[in-house]
């Protein structure tokens, strides 16, 4: 950590209080996909290959015009899905 970094947070913190140290929008990398925009494409392409993802990722690709990995890929599928597993305390509610 640099003195200079303290000595912005410091800035800021004088400056807007406690506020002012949240991570504030627009900072870090962008996402190559976007869920508003990609979402439903890539769930019908995945739809069509369930058991070929990396078929699915190069239509996909096609498609959209970007390029991801399929790490990348993987993990956007991965956050979309809902969890399976249900605990027997939330079966027995209405």
């Amino acid at each position: 950590m640099s003195h200079i970094s303290v000595n912005s947070w410091l800035k800021r913190y004088k400056k807007e209080g406690i506020t002012g140290l949240q991570i504030k929008e627009g900072r870090g990398r962008k996402s190559l996909i976007d869920k508003e925009t990609d979402q439903e494409a890539i769930l019908t392409i995945v739809q069509g290959e369930r058991q070929r993802l990396q078929i699915a990722k190069a239509e996909w690709e096609a498609l959209s015009g970007k390029t991801v990995s399929k790490t990348t890929f993987r993990r956007f599928l991965k956050a979309l899905a809902e969890p399976t597993s249900v605990s027997e305390n939330d079966a027995s509610k209405p």
